[in-house]
Parts: C-alpha cells; structure tokens; sequence
C-alpha cells in the first residue's frame, strides 16, 4: 500500500485511482489526516506500507523524522519546485528521493523499490532458488523463463520476497488492498495465494511458499 498526503483531494484522488489502474493499493490523505493515522494505526497497518508519497503539504522537510519514528518505508517528495535548494532541503530532512511532476504510478512504485534495494544493499533481483523477482512490474522468471501472473499475484509474490519473514493474511490483505478497503473481506487472499502457489509449484518442482493456519505465508525459495 502506498501513502499519498498532499492538502489536495483531486491530486490524491488522482494518483490513489493510477494506483488502482496498476494494482496497487493506496490512500490519499490530508496533513492532519495523516498524522493523526500515523499515530494510531495498528503495527500491522504501518508494516503494510511500501511507500510514502509527500506532495504539497506545509512544512514537508518534517515529515520524515515523524515517519522514522513509525516506519523504514522509502520516503518519495513529488516536487513541483525545480529550485535547486528546495530539493537539497529534502534530501538533507531525509526524503528518500525527489521526483518531478508529472510522473506515473509505475515510475513510483520503481524508485520506491529502488529504495528498497538500496536499504538491503543489493541492487539484483531478489532471488532465491530458480525464481528471479524484479519489482519494477516485470513478470519474475522461473529457470530463466518468464512466468506471466496477473498483477495481484505479482505483487504478493514480490510483497513475501521482499519481507522475507512470515506475513499473515491480515497483512497481506492491508498490502494488496488497503487498510481502508470495506469491499472485500480478507479471505479473498486465500484464492490469490491458492493460484500463486499451484502455477509456481507446477514451474518449480515443490512449494515455494510455506502456508501455516492462523500464522500466515512465508518465502522459502
């Protein structure tokens, strides 16, 4: 789930229905929205973030000394200023990196990755076994060759990659659809899984995702 904060409705209703348009789960909030969800929301829906995106929102050099304080998620400042000392001011706060506008959803989703990769000191795809996984939107390969999945199987395959630690359902559900998603009740994951783990079973060979009752998935490779 990727965090947009900007005081604007229609730029965060924008970029939550691109997200949407590429399988992504997103939320738009305003400033005071943000904080006061920042600071009570579960540890569960904190870790379900990937990213947080700072659009025109007063006193954005803070912002990341408040996030640190709740999450490693990258921080992403979607600037409109192409004054050299504003974006320097950024980057000394400790935004992760600064992107022009306009700029699309999936041009996002990679610098957030990016960051990911960057933070775990490798810039590979993450591989373990015979799969490759990308996280820029490509399909993963299996033995060298492209396994084409849709876009929610994808992104929960690359979500378990890249935690590399047991997830829940209830944690994969806040990842894929967002923690504020009334439409779809949890278990909706368990058939997105159920796919995921027989096509790359038939690929591989053996179960590359171990699924434990109430303790939830884990990649092993």
């Amino acid at each position: 789930m990727y965090v947009m904060v900007d005081h604007r409705d229609s730029v965060t209703a924008g970029y939550t229905a691109g997200f949407a348009r590429e399988g992504f789960s997103s939320v738009g909030l305003c400033s005071n929205e943000f904080k006061d969800w920042l600071t009570s929301a579960s540890e569960d829906d904190i870790d379900a973030v990937e990213g947080f995106l700072l659009g025109d929102v007063d006193e954005r050099p803070a912002y990341p000394e408040i996030i640190r304080n709740h999450s490693r998620a990258p921080i992403i400042a979607l600037s409109e200023d192409r004054s050299l000392e504003a974006t320097l001011e950024l980057f000394t706060a400790g935004i992760d990196d600064v992107v022009r506008k306009p700029v699309h959803v999936r041009e996002i989703v990679a610098r957030s990755d990016a960051v990911w990769r960057r933070s775990s000191q490798s810039e590979k795809p993450a591989t373990k076994g015979p799969i490759q996984v990308f996280f820029n939107g490509r399909d993963p390969e299996v033995n060298d060759e492209p396994l084409q999945l849709p876009r929610r199987e994808r992104h929960i395959l690359e979500y378990l990659v890249k935690k590399q630690r047991r997830i829940t359902k209830t944690q994969l559900f806040n990842a894929i659809y967002g923690v504020f998603n009334d439409d779809l009740d949890e278990t909706v994951i368990e058939g997105h899984m159920s796919k995921l783990r027989k096509k790359l079973r038939e690929r591989v060979g053996h179960d590359v995702i171990d699924a434990k009752r109430y303790l939830g998935y884990l990649y092993v490779g």
